[in-house]
């Protein structure tokens, strides 16, 4: 009897979709969300145009990811999140103190959110089929470190 050949990795021996792959793009994906909730808290509260303007850039690239991410969801099978669930709210709820604290402050909280979206997408891209593996190596995690850097660079130009 010849092996099988799949034509995805990302179906196994019994047809079906890579349950494991799904369900971590899902949680990426409620991460992106969080971040445009963030971002977009963050840019109503900004005080200086030059500020909000940096923030929507981020947040643009953060939207971006959101739908790449529904989209290979949807292609695996899966139903994308309808919402950040859980870890949203409680971003959001920080965030809202954080601006009432100050620019600074809601600059802060922004940036540990960019580095956990980071540290997360590099802890668990092994856990991913191929193709979704490569989307977020290639697409992904490049944005990711570009917003990263961009809001680092901002926190710098702060007085």
């Amino acid at each position: 009897m010849e092996p099988v050949a799949f034509a995805e990795e990302n179906v196994g021996l019994d047809g079906l979709i890579d349950d494991d792959s799904i369900e971590q793009l899902k949680s990426f994906c409620r991460g992106e969300m969080s971040a445009v909730e963030t971002y977009r808290q963050a840019i109503a509260a900004a005080r200086q145009g030059w500020v909000a303007h940096h923030l929507r850039l981020n947040l643009a690239s953060h939207e971006a990811r959101v739908k790449v991410l529904r989209r290979r969801i949807e292609e695996l099978g899966g139903d994308p999140p309808e919402s950040s669930g859980p870890w949203g709210a409680f971003a959001k709820a920080v965030e809202r103190t954080a601006v009432a604290l100050g620019h600074k402050t809601a600059l802060s909280v922004l940036a540990e959110g960019e580095d956990h979206g980071l540290k997360d997408y590099r802890d668990d891209i092994e856990e991913l089929d191929s193709e979704s593996h490569a989307l977020v190596r290639d697409v992904i995690l490049p944005q990711q470190v570009s917003t990263r850097r961009s809001l680092a660079d901002l926190k710098r130009q702060l007085p």
